[in-house]
């Protein structure tokens, strides 16, 4: 009978793949932060959701630190953690991938019914069906499912059996959730417009579309401190247009929309823009 790999051989050969790999402890969580890290200290995120400005050497952050470098897996940092590993985890939207973990068998079941066939792979409730292809990641999309991509990690449990195929439309329209209706600011509270000055010029179409095009872009080109970024474009939204009435839900939901394709989930969208209308007393 053969011996089982040790996680630091399985992972330096799925590095060696191009997917990028960490250690995960005992119960199958990854490694805390390091004194450096503790209490965020290094910039990074809590709760090791991003690295952030971090450039600790170690494997403090979860999927963000996540590695295909074998100098990186083997380093003194590194190795500290690969001898206290009980497994490996890795980032399938770095590697292209997406994981619909299926938590039980009535999960199954339905993924059988309502999915296209991919590979699979058991896990010790359910399975993990892998597709080829990125997308954010979201919890609880339905019961016993969350879809594993961006911004997460997945343990890897074996190479599963069947052909991969192309994410499908019917699990991104799994992540799809309506944004919340948030009421404009009470015209009451309007910004006053000065004498003679007429009508509110932030209710003219082209600046408004402008700042709402510009707060989009925005978004959309962060790499690092999604979180972050999302906050401070929508207080910069809110102190241009928060006072005068004239955001819509139209306009609200494209920046929802622009975060959520950043893998921000609508409860971190909703307590962003939340935050951003107390900050400036709306």
């Amino acid at each position: 009978m053969s011996e089982k790999p040790s996680p630091l051989h399985t992972a330096l050969s799925l590095a060696a793949s191009g997917v990028p790999v960490l250690p995960l402890r005992a119960g199958k969580t990854p490694f805390g932060n390091c004194r450096t890290c503790a209490g965020n200290a290094c910039g990074g995120r809590p709760n090791m959701k991003s690295a952030g400005p971090c450039r600790c050497p170690r494997v403090c952050h979860a999927w963000a630190a996540a590695a295909t470098d074998p100098a990186v897996l083997t380093s003194p940092a590194w190795m500290a953690s690969w001898r206290r590993a009980v497994c490996v985890a890795y980032h399938p939207g770095a590697a292209g991938l997406t994981v619909v973990d299926l938590d039980d068998a009535a999960a199954v079941a339905w993924a059988h019914e309502t999915l296209p066939a991919t590979r699979t792979v058991p896990t010790t409730r359910g399975e993990h069906w892998i597709y080829r292809g990125a997308m954010s990641s979201h919890n609880a999309v339905r019961p016993g499912v969350d879809i594993k991509s961006t911004m997460s990690y997945a343990r890897y449990l074996g190479l599963g059996a069947g052909t991969m195929t192309a994410l499908p439309d019917t699990v991104r329209a799994l992540a799809v959730k309506e944004p919340p209706t948030v009421r404009p600011a009470p015209r009451s509270i309007s910004l006053p417009t000065g004498p003679g000055s007429g009508k509110c010029p932030h209710r003219t179409p082209a600046f408004l579309e402008r700042g709402i095009a510009m707060a989009e872009q925005r978004i959309t080109a962060a790499r690092t401190a999604i979180h972050a970024t999302v906050y401070r474009t929508f207080l910069a939204v809110l102190s241009t247009h928060g006072r005068c009435g004239c955001l819509t839900d139209t306009h609200i939901t494209r920046l929802f929309t622009a975060a959520q394709a950043k893998g921000e989930t609508l409860r971190h969208c909703t307590d962003a823009w939340t935050n951003a209308r107390t900050t400036l007393g709306l």
